[in-house]
């Protein structure tokens, strides 16, 4: 199938497991030194989908990112992009796909429209050809009003939707978002969400990485959970969620000190292991139906165990990381150095 064929349809495709992945990857590998940045990750990206790896910093994802996008070197392991090798056909692999990374990598002292052109021109679009895409594609972003100032007077979302568009110059049929809405405003992220989904709706694939468990939640088809490298978790928001229980009793204790005798009365009474939540004093109890939260209540009233809050409520992908991993996805003070090459 020529690169034309796999550019956009049109409407957002139907999922179909038979066809062809856009992504397949097998044990990839990456090592820094003696430190393993990514660990035998296997990916599974299914045409016309928003897959999310979702992981705290330092987690690997955009080391993973880069090794798919010919930007660094496949140690071990295997990668396809429609079927084509990354590691045998890099050049190609280029072709296939649009990436856009954490930082806009757009020139300030141009103005959007001219760093459009110039993205256009770098690739081998001829001149006009490079203009009528830019015009274009200003009008599908909004900054249209904005074409002609310099990126120095530009919003942190403008740069972001700008270095969005730029990735889109020559129309591939997959995108690479790395932490897309980092540093972004709720407004704005809301905004960009549109957008991806808009760029989905139009026939692309979309691969985006986030440590926000709020935007894989809403935006992901499927999300690969990876942490310390290792991919611990892989399926649909809602298989996660129900993988941790059909409801979660959320405990906030009085006295941060009975943390452990509470933790003794649900493991007596429910049979599991609560997770403790970094907020001190906080319980998560997963619960296989809802009114199994009567018993543990009266359980830890009987012990004399007092409670300041609680509240039953489904299962959130915080939880879901929580359980998987035993920490929160902003990897408290971790500074891998893999994330930042």
């Amino acid at each position: 199938m020529s690169i034309a064929e796999l550019g956009r349809t049109g409407g957002r495709p139907a999922l179909d497991d038979d066809a062809e992945p856009a992504v397949r990857a097998y044990g990839l590998v990456k090592t820094f030194g003696e430190h393993r940045a990514v660990d035998g990750i296997d990916l599974h990206v299914r045409r016309g989908e928003i897959f999310g790896v979702l992981g705290p910093n330092g987690a690997g994802k955009t080391t993973t990112l880069k090794m798919l996008a010919t930007l660094l070197k496949i140690d071990a392991g295997r990668a396809e992009i429609f079927g084509v090798d990354v590691a045998g056909n890099p050049h190609v692999i280029r072709q296939l796909v649009g990436v856009t990374g954490q930082y806009a990598s757009v020139d300030e002292n141009l103005t959007a429209r001219e760093n459009l052109w110039l993205f256009g021109r770098l690739q081998g679009i001829a001149g006009a050809r490079a203009r009528h895409i830019a015009t274009e594609l200003l009008g599908q972003f909004g900054l249209e009003a904005a074409a002609d100032k310099p990126i120095a007077q530009f919003s942190g979302g403008m740069r972001r939707r700008l270095d969005l568009a730029a990735s889109l110059i020559t129309r591939p049929p997959l995108i690479f978002l790395d932490e897309p809405t980092t540093g972004l405003d709720p407004r704005t992220r809301g905004q960009m969400w549109d957008t991806i989904r808009g760029l989905v709706a139009d026939g692309c694939t979309v691969l985006l990485t986030t440590q926000y468990l709020d935007e894989a939640d809403q935006l992901a088809d499927r999300v690969a959970v990876i942490d310390h490298g290792r991919k611990v978790a892989e399926g649909t928001p809602d298989e996660l969620k129900t993988a941790v229980g059909d409801s979660t009793l959320q405990l906030l204790l009085a006295d941060p000190d009975e943390v452990p005798a509470a933790v003794e009365i649900v493991r007596r009474v429910l049979g599991s292991e609560p997770v403790l939540s970094p907020e001190h004093g906080r319980l998560n109890v997963a619960l296989d139906q809802a009114d199994l939260a009567a018993d543990v209540l009266i359980a830890l009233r009987t012990a004399g165990v007092s409670i300041s809050s609680v509240s039953v409520a489904k299962p959130s992908l915080d939880e879901v990381f929580l359980a998987l991993t035993g920490h929160e996805t902003d990897g408290g003070n971790r500074n891998d150095t893999e994330e930042s090459r």
